[in-house]
């Protein structure tokens, strides 16, 4: 394929993130330049802990999630990343390696923007670097209002934030989870056994069904007030 059709289509394609909303056709061709396509095949790693950081990604499709692993092979879910999505603008611009270990769970296609190309263009449009700011901000708050969850809140509690986060507003609405019950898991810190005993007593009390990873809520209201 012509090369300038491929920038063409990751200029469009970047135009789109709100993170270079602001950013004129000139700037968005040059960023291009400094981009390069990644296909990932699912269960392949992006990049471990302790690599470097030359860049940061963006998700065309696909689902990458980031991770902590210990030595003996534990793993922690940070976050998972879907399309339109980035990933890895914090250690990009602290010159670290990489802290968490990055993993396609589907077939993904990724854009790399290379650190040396975005810092060119921050030097010339600080306004860059300030969207790019906003969005790690909101990132940060985030990642804070996990831990409060983890910190304050039960394991019902989490799980049902979970479940309700994207704003199911009846009784009957469905909901699919968007990686497995041990992912989910993982990502609410708690163990696939704790978390499949929540499901379990979620249905058990008329609140919810479960069906692989598809949930359907049946009692909205009581969903809401329960385990508080």
């Amino acid at each position: 394929m012509d090369k300038s059709i491929d920038r063409i289509k990751v200029q469009r394609f970047l135009a789109q993130l709100p993170l270079f909303e602001a950013v004129s056709e000139a700037e968005l061709d040059r960023i291009a330049l400094g981009t390069t396509t990644l296909r990932i095949e699912r269960g392949t790693q992006v990049f471990q802990r302790g690599d470097p950081c030359v860049g940061f990604h963006v998700v065309v499709y696909g689902q990458v999630k980031l991770a902590f692993v210990s030595a003996q092979g534990a793993e922690k879910v940070v976050e998972m990343i879907g399309p339109q999505h980035s990933f890895g603008e914090a250690v990009m611009f602290m010159g670290k390696p990489y802290i968490v270990a990055a993993q396609a769970m589907e077939d993904s296609l990724l854009l790399h923007v290379a650190r040396d190309t975005l810092m060119h263009e921050i030097a010339h449009d600080p306004a860059l670097a300030s969207k790019m700011l906003a969005g790690l901000s909101r990132r940060m708050h985030g990642l804070m209002c996990d831990l409060e969850s983890y910190c304050l809140h039960t394991g019902t509690q989490r799980a049902i934030g979970y479940l309700l986060k994207d704003g199911p507003d009846s009784d009957g609405a469905q909901i699919r989870l968007p990686m497995s019950k041990a992912l989910v898991a993982s990502r609410l810190n708690l163990t696939p056994e704790h978390f499949s005993r929540i499901l379990s007593d979620l249905a058990a009390q008329g609140l919810i069904e479960v069906q692989g990873r598809n949930v359907r809520i049946l009692a909205m209201d009581r969903l809401r007030g329960y385990g508080h």
